[in-house]
């Protein structure tokens, strides 16, 4: 009997191992290809600049691929969270070469919008696949979406210890398989890994001062954080508003980015710059270093709500640290602490208040920044955390814990902090 308990359980785990590695190694190819070809398209469209005329186009492609062949898939992030909360289909594979050729139409054409999306939707669809081929149950499905977004989010950023807190923080307050947690963490470095061997590189970013500990310049932290937190809140409420209002003045689908492109190249032009298109990583490197104009995080939060919200594809957390970043940098034109330092705490604080992710955006602060920066780190994104409402960029995302206990505290008392 013990003997083959243990056989059993060699079986089990062997199992797991085979199903993290095929999913690390096939997320990250995807995540190592996307990057690669994000990367000529964003080239192509700085090389010449007239494309953008021709986001109208780009967006009525997409608008249709999605009419015809996407309407099961077309939620997104939000189909991940529903289908890891109540299980009902196994995600099309077809998600992920739609969202992939669909965000780089919107990043060729010139739409402000980011990547995780891309990569994460891409993750869950292939992890999804492996529920058919090894007969998982429910629960075991559950473990499944939760590798498939870990792999995403680290492979496509280069952060694998943040993304498997993110995968796991994101649904934390649903029930999670204790099995979950190790898997999560080793199918990260696998994918993370898959894309070092396949020589992609992600973006360096580095704070190069760390100021020392004082009650001047954590008072100075925790005023920014506040900020912070309000700037990913907007963001939020931004995007979802659009997408409201799109979807209820213009009743066909495909018209939806059609008309928002012609708005948005029109837009483009009369502001003169192109800055605020794409991803806009070359601005957030800048913000490290030079300050901004203090309206530039406002201008991202407007091009990407609206491009998102007419139906455009890519994600939000790269125009998440667009925003962060940037209003750190402006801040340091009154706030006595390093640029790159105000930068950095942004990046991070603004992604953590917007997908109510604290822990994952601290560590992720830690990996891209360097463990000196990581007790600042950790109180930016928890003071912008608690600051940016209960209403997130991920509308099906479950918000629990000390921040759902906070809001409900003040709606009890006739005081609503949205």
């Amino acid at each position: 009997m013990i003997i083959q308990n243990n056989k059993n359980t060699t079986a089990l785990v062997l199992k797991w191992i085979l199903i993290c590695t095929l999913i690390g190694i096939f997320t990250g190819s995807a995540s190592a290809f996307f990057l690669v070809a994000l990367e000529l398209a964003t080239k192509y469209r700085e090389d010449n600049n007239w494309i953008i005329w021709l986001l109208p186009i780009g967006g009525l492609v997409i608008g249709l691929s999605y009419h015809y062949w996407g309407k099961s898939v077309v939620k997104g992030n939000n189909l991940l969270l529903e289908e890891y909360e109540n299980p009902q289909k196994i995600i099309p594979l077809k998600m992920a070469p739609l969202v992939l050729f669909g965000t780089l139409f919107t990043h060729l054409f010139g739409g402000s919008a980011g990547r995780e999306g891309t990569a994460v939707q891409m993750g869950g669809a292939i992890a999804d696949q492996f529920t058919r081929i090894f007969k998982l149950d429910n629960s075991e499905r559950k473990t499944i979406i939760i590798l498939g977004i870990s792999a995403g989010f680290a492979s496509i950023f280069g952060t694998p210890l943040a993304g498997a807190i993110f995968a796991l923080e994101l649904v934390i307050f649903s029930k999670i398989s204790y099995k979950s947690i190790p898997l999560s963490f080793i199918t990260a470095y696998i994918a993370y890994f898959t894309v070092e061997i396949w020589q992609v590189e992600h973006t360096a970013y580095s704070i190069p001062f760390v100021p020392e500990f004082t009650t001047t310049t954590l008072f100075w932290i925790i005023n920014v954080s506040i900020l912070f937190g309000l700037a990913a809140m907007l963001f939020s409420r931004s995007t979802h508003m659009w997408g409201t209002l799109f979807s209820k003045t213009i009743a066909y689908p495909p018209l939806r980015p059609f008309v928002g492109g012609i708005i948005l190249a029109i837009a483009f032009y009369y502001i003169g710059t192109t800055k605020f298109a794409g991803l806009g990583v070359p601005i957030i490197v800048d913000a490290f270093s030079t300050a901004n104009a203090p309206y530039d995080f406002l201008l991202k939060i407007v091009f990407t709500g609206f491009t998102l919200g007419a139906g455009f594809k890519g994600g939000e957390v790269t125009p998440l640290f667009f925003v962060g970043a940037t209003l750190g940098s402006a801040l340091s034109l009154i706030v006595p602490l390093p640029i790159a330092f105000l930068a950095g705490l942004g990046f991070v604080a603004v992604f953590s208040g917007a997908t109510h992710t604290p822990i994952a955006c601290t560590v992720m602060g830690m990996e891209l920044f360097g463990i000196e920066s990581g007790f600042f780190i950790a109180i930016a994104c928890t003071v912008a955390y608690f600051a940016s409402g209960s209403m997130g960029i991920y509308k099906t995302q479950i918000v629990r814990g000390p921040k759902y206990h906070l809001y409900e505290k003040f709606k009890r008392k006739g005081t609503d902090l949205l």
